[in-house]
């Protein structure tokens, strides 16, 4: 039985939610029929004088069924779905009896609207517990009740920024919002709080069911939210662009509930849900950022056995890094951060200290937000030891090398660390776009060689890409992928070549806003389409940070690499302009503090004047949506290429890896998920148009072509 009903001596009744082979409580009719007969019981029961909901699970309850809401084409499905749960709920706080919400871990979603229509909520005070209503993540909103219970519980302008920016709160946060009214050390200390409310409070009654209720902090109509509600719709279209209608249902929902009834705004939400269930863009979220995602994490691209023997989870326990600039002092930090001791190693010992400064300084921050204690910080820091000597790796399991994109210096680097460490450790190259195969073959061991990209800045971006050389083994790459997940990133496993995945996909980003540039469109037009498109940031803007000068040693060493092989390196029209920036302007990015853009000391940045000058605008101006379709295809049709000649075998992995990688528009659920929604054939078919007018970089992938005419989408 999911719901287990226990009455004690007192009258108190406590229900633990606690279905069976799961490991989470999730609502769905398997949890939520049995929880309604226990009302039935309780309502028909005059010896019943509170109750108490917990779980018997580490964790309160996940929130809905994805999978069943996933599943839902029908909008009057959807509208069916909310308002039952939201009947069921209100049976529960208007069944006559203090209902207390025992809360032993998480409660997300829909587990913390149950909590909501609970009269009083005592929660453990476990630093791991989350409290939230993180629907908008996935392309929903709470649609049981919580875009009206919690503006009525504690005041519109509090709660919108927890529904549209999804925010998770720790216990301590949640009781100080005023989501929780009460915080216990023990499970047996809660459920004794939670009891003596119930026998305190014999007939409780909820705020908005209250005759005398008023608005914490007023209604839709008070002048402090009329001023609120004037400018907060325009702020979240700017920021958003319209593609993420999530957040204007949510505003709806609160807004209107705030000049309705209760029962009234409820419906309003069943209908503002129903609404997002059924929209191409939350399938889109839902089918990356929750079960492709989840895939990945469970271990989808993990090796599980090599020559017939299973290969069991590993962990890291010393960690060597070469190179202690930004991407090296990064590892360091996010390694130390889950207790992994971590050599810094650099030709300097400043440079060493450097890069364990990066460390202190993120710590600072931590002290003065009070997340962290300088005992904390102090015991941190001595998990990093900054170096020069390669004695000083020795013992270690991983050497991850972050040094400059040069082969010579990184073949160096490589013999000098492997003559230090163990036969059966991992040595990692954090290379961007140098094959993973090529780059083994300064080493004695290539089966124990691998790639580890991480994307900058290292603490911030969830991503690790994993690239597999020729030689690699499962061993090795099981080994990484463990140690990816140990250091709390998301792992995706691709195969070798140049630029790997990743690299290649984003740089035709950036290289076709350069392309525009050079055909005279105007640069804010650009960087607007980028936006609109829902990249976080303008092409022109991202080639400033990732700096032309960077791109053009890649560009140099491409067209030497081609040259040793006798042939000729591909190039894209966007060259020229880097060519021209950084060898006759000498403007090479943001690092330089010019390039595409100006960056003036104290002052904001903004496109460089002379552009106009250098690239003059065409007279006749393409229409907004022709350049967001380059923009978008470009990468898209890169990721398909990529998929069909084996680079990233996984859908998931190639979808996961342009969202948290380069920042492909979440929206849109992933490279090769922009290819299913837009429509397979409808793809080809732009794409063949793009390519006649701008060139064969459009040329829809043949693999795209072929699935076309099977009428076949990218399946996970």
């Amino acid at each position: 039985m999911s719901v287990k009903f226990e009455k004690d001596h007192d009258g108190i009744v406590t229900l633990t939610l606690d279905m069976p082979g799961r490991s989470m409580n999730v609502l769905n009719d398997e949890l939520t029929q049995p929880f309604s007969e226990a009302i039935a019981k309780i309502e028909a029961d005059a010896s019943v004088k509170g109750v108490i909901i917990t779980s018997g699970k580490k964790e309160f309850l996940a929130g809905a069924d994805i999978e069943k809401v996933y599943a839902i084409k029908d909008p009057a499905v959807a509208f069916k779905l909310a308002e039952d749960y939201k009947a069921f709920l209100r049976r529960l706080e208007l069944c006559g009896r203090p209902v207390v919400a025992a809360l032993n871990g998480t409660a997300l979603g829909g587990g913390l609207e149950l909590a909501l229509a609970c009269h009083y909520r005592v929660a453990i005070n476990d630093p791991k517990a989350k409290f939230g209503l993180p629907e908008v993540k996935l392309g929903l909103l709470p649609g049981g009740g919580g875009t009206q219970r919690l503006p009525r519980l504690i005041g519109i302008q509090p709660s919108l920024p927890l529904m549209l920016e999804g925010k998770e709160l720790n216990a301590e946060k949640a009781k100080q919002q005023g989501i929780l009214h009460e915080l216990a050390a023990s499970r047996d200390e809660m459920l004794a709080k939670a009891k003596a409310w119930c026998l305190a409070n014999p007939k409780p009654v909820q705020p908005w069911d209250d005759k005398k209720f008023k608005w914490p902090g007023g209604d839709s109509k008070s002048p402090a939210n009329v001023q609120m509600w004037a400018i907060a719709p325009s702020m979240a279209s700017a920021k958003s662009y319209g593609n993420y209608p999530a957040l204007t249902n949510i505003m709806s929902c609160v807004f209107e509930g705030g000049i309705t009834d209760f029962d009234t705004g409820c419906r309003v939400e069943s209908r503002y849900f129903a609404n997002l269930v059924v929209s191409q863009v939350s399938k889109n979220m839902i089918g990356t950022l929750w079960f492709q995602l989840n895939a990945i994490n469970k271990g989808s691209s993990r090796p599980q056995s090599a020559n017939g023997a299973s290969i069991e989870k590993s962990t890291v326990k010393k960690l060597g890094v070469l190179g202690a600039g930004m991407m090296g002092a990064g590892i360091a930090y996010v390694s130390a951060k889950v207790g992994i001791e971590v050599v810094l190693l650099d030709t300097t010992q400043d440079a060493a200290d450097k890069g364990k400064a990066y460390s202190a300084g993120l710590l600072d921050k931590d002290i003065k937000k009070g997340r962290l204690t300088q005992q904390g910080k102090d015991e941190f820091l001595a998990r990093i030891k900054a170096t020069t000597s390669y004695d000083d790796l020795k013992g270690a399991d991983l050497i991850i090398e972050a040094v400059f994109e040069d082969r010579a210096i990184k073949a160096d680097v490589t013999k000098k660390a492997e003559a230090q460490i163990a036969k059966t450790a991992v040595f990692a190259s954090n290379t961007s776009t140098l094959p993973i195969t090529g780059l083994a073959e300064a080493s004695e061991r290539p089966k124990n060689f691998i790639g580890l990209h991480f994307f900058s800045p290292v603490d911030k971006m969830p991503l690790v890409e994993i690239i597999v050389g020729k030689k690699t083994s499962k061993e090795t790459l099981a080994k990484g992928f463990d140690y990816v997940q140990q250091i709390r990133k998301t792992p995706i496993v691709v195969n070798d070549s140049r630029g790997f995945y990743t690299s290649r996909c984003f740089a035709t980003y950036p290289m076709e806003g350069l392309t525009l540039l050079a055909e005279g469109q105007h640069p804010r037009s650009i960087e607007m389409a980028g936006l609109q498109a829902g990249m976080p940031v303008g092409p022109l803007a991202v080639q400033d940070e990732v700096s032309m000068s960077l791109s053009m040693h890649i560009i140099e060493q491409t067209r030497k690499d081609y040259a040793a092989e006798g042939k000729t390196a591909p190039e894209h029209p966007g060259v020229k302009v880097i060519e021209k920036m950084v060898k006759q302007l000498d403007r090479p990015g943001k690092k330089a503090g010019k390039g595409l853009y100006d960056y003036p000391v104290g002052g904001q940045k903004h496109l460089w004047a002379g552009l106009a000058q250098q690239f003059p605008l065409a007279k006749e101006q393409l229409p907004q949506r022709e350049l967001i379709d380059r923009l978008m295809f470009a990468q898209a049709n890169e990721a398909a290429k990529c998929y069909a000649e084996g680079v990233v075998e996984a859908v998931g992995d190639t979808n996961i890896g342009s969202i948290f990688g380069w920042g492909f528009a979440p929206f849109q659920g992933g490279a090769l998920q922009f290819i299913n929604a837009y429509g397979v054939q409808n793809f080809v078919n732009r794409s063949k148009e793009l390519a006649k007018k701008y060139g064969e970089r459009f040329k829809p992938a043949a693999i795209l072509v072929k699935m076309a005419k099977e009428g076949k989408t990218f399946n996970a």
